[in-house]
């Protein structure tokens, strides 16, 4: 993506939380040439005593909303930003099949984040077709909603 050229030409940092993309964002990120100035890390935190430990995400909130919900991905957008000291963090948090889903939260239900400075836009859509494009249609969507983030 060499919108992600953007960030390098704004000078702003960005820190990556990951469950149901393993990874994938981070691969995509740092695919760019220079992105080195821009990309303080990541995290992936695929259970749920990582999301706890590692990124902050409350119990409390794991019990009322789940690991796949808007409420949790916010928190994990803001861990890691705070934990990398980073202008911007990133989270997504769903299920990308072939098994974990419910009536309530389909396999391809997605839940993201992006927090920059004191303002957190979490979302949630639901995506079709195997686990890899899954995750592939959660990465774009993700880095999409940061690049429309920097912009405005």
């Amino acid at each position: 993506m060499t919108e992600l050229t953007d960030l390098i030409s704004k000078n702003l940092t960005i820190a990556v939380a990951e469950s149901c993309t393993g990874g994938l964002i981070s691969k995509i990120i740092t695919d760019v040439p220079g992105i080195s100035r821009c990309f303080l890390g990541g995290c992936i935190a695929y259970s749920n005593s990582a999301k706890i430990s590692i990124l902050g995400v409350r119990e409390e909130t794991l019990s009322l909303y789940g690991a796949v919900s808007i409420e949790t991905a916010a928190e994990m957008a803001a861990g890691v930003k705070n934990a990398f000291g980073a202008d911007i963090g990133l989270s997504t948090t769903g299920i990308a099949g072939p098994d974990g889903g419910s009536e309530f939260k389909p396999v391809g239900t997605v839940c993201f984040a992006v927090t920059h400075d004191r303002n957190t836009v979490a979302w949630k859509e639901v995506f079709s077709g195997d686990r890899n494009q899954i995750r592939m249609q959660a990465a774009e969507a993700a880095l999409k909603a940061v690049m429309e983030t920097i912009t405005h």
